[in-house]
């Protein structure tokens, strides 16, 4: 890079971090999770304004890669947080409710998508039909499970037992969803190495069997009340990067890596420990994640949509609204949940947020889907997830934010 080319590059640093926090602010002003207006702000800075004037000059061609690299980063670090905040105890003391919720919220959209897939599949074209028709059902699937979290927090819900239904079950979805979208790349993949995939299998096992006991051990010694120590931190992340790497090596991208690193961490680690672990991570990850919502948000073009493309943006909202929502409601009533809390699960579960935007690239990089369709799916994520709030203030009443016990759930609504 010539001196030049970092100046600019160190200044789109400093303008993402600024227009990224602007964008949350306002976002949280008008009761929406800050990542949207992030996302939001991406989208805006890619070439779908001033036929692609604003981004050409605030991000040349030849900085772009950077930026990309940095974006990446990023994406390890949050998939990490991803894997670890996955709570193995909550899951498996989920209620019968919470597993019966995560498998309508799955099943039903992953068979409307791939429905709606071999609609579409007549005009693009994909290279892999079997492939593109998974993941439209897979993406269709996904709840954001790190999003939702925040809405619970913001809507006073995270106490509650639909609150605890609603995280466990979006846990059990992306937990399913990325293990699906392996498999999508896995048929997706091609040629005379793609054998090495398999790998993926024994890595795995040295990772529980061998590296989460030894870092057990690490994390927990004694003698300074369990805090995560620079030393400490330097194994993880050294740990997170190279099971990414050796993920990506293998055939699969590079987030299933870091993914299942944060879910080998063991649970035993001190509150401290954690507390530290999370705060460090989350502070790297304020700064790089931004720069991933603008990276996507360049290959976001919704200038040449036309009459075509609204027409598939109007069929993917409407399976993908339907599918979530009327799946969830759906397993939730067949459990007893009265049909106002059922809407009200069904409404967070609809949340897809950046898990969407993460999975969609995965899915843009891997050539399963083409820019057009990329960009309606983006919106597709903004639009259902900006959808949460006015519905949950529209229907979750005073007794959905109060802490209940158990057999309060499931009662008739008066």
């Amino acid at each position: 890079m010539t001196d030049v080319q970092v100046a600019v590059l160190l200044l789109d640093i400093a303008l993402i971090v600024l227009v990224a926090k602007a964008a949350g602010m306002l976002a949280r002003a008008l009761g929406q999770p800050p990542v949207l207006g992030e996302i939001v702000a991406g989208v805006l800075l890619g070439p779908t304004l001033f036929n692609g004037a604003v981004a050409d000059t605030l991000f040349p061609a030849a900085i772009e890669p950077h930026l990309g690299s940095l974006a990446e980063v990023g994406l390890v670090l949050f998939m990490f947080l991803v894997g670890f905040e996955l709570d193995y105890g909550k899951l498996r003391q989920s209620s019968w409710l919470a597993g019966t919720t995560a498998a309508g919220a799955s099943l039903v959209p992953f068979v409307l998508g791939s429905i709606l897939a071999l609609y579409l599949a007549r005009d693009h074209r994909p290279d892999n039909t079997v492939a593109f028709v998974l993941f439209f059902g897979v993406a269709m699937a996904i709840t954001a499970f790190p999003v939702l979290a925040r809405i619970l927090v913001d809507q006073r819900m995270n106490r509650t037992l639909i609150g605890s239904v609603a995280l466990s079950a979006a846990a059990l979805c992306d937990l399913g969803a990325w293990m699906a979208l392996a498999v999508v790349q896995v048929i997706a993949g091609g040629g005379a190495r793609h054998w090495l995939v398999v790998l993926v299998v024994p890595f795995a096992a040295l990772l529980f069997l061998v590296v989460r006991p030894r870092l057990g051990r690490l994390l927990t010694r004694g003698g300074d009340d369990g805090a995560m120590t620079s030393g400490r931190l330097a194994v993880v992340f050294a740990g997170v990067f190279t099971s990414a790497a050796v993920t990506q090596l293998v055939g699969l991208h590079f987030v299933f890596g870091a993914f299942l690193f944060g879910l080998a961490v063991p649970r035993t680690i001190s509150a401290r420990a954690r507390e530290n672990l999370l705060h460090r991570t989350q502070s790297a990850t304020l700064l790089l994640l931004p720069i991933y919502f603008i990276v996507a948000g360049l290959k976001v073009d919704l200038s040449q949509i036309g009459v075509t493309g609204l027409v598939e943006l109007a069929l993917i909202l409407f399976v993908a609204v339907a599918g979530k929502f009327g799946g969830t409601w759906l397993a939730a009533r067949s459990q007893g949940l009265p049909p106002r809390r059922s809407a009200v699960l069904a409404t967070l579960m609809n949340t897809r947020g950046l898990t969407e935007l993460i999975a969609l690239g995965v899915g843009l990089q891997i050539g399963v889907l083409d820019s057009n369709l990329y960009s309606l799916m983006v919106v597709m994520a903004v639009v259902t997830t900006a959808m949460s709030g006015p519905m949950l203030r529209l229907l979750a009443s005073r007794d959905d934010r109060n802490p209940r016990d158990e057999n309060s759930l499931v009662q008739v609504d008066s």
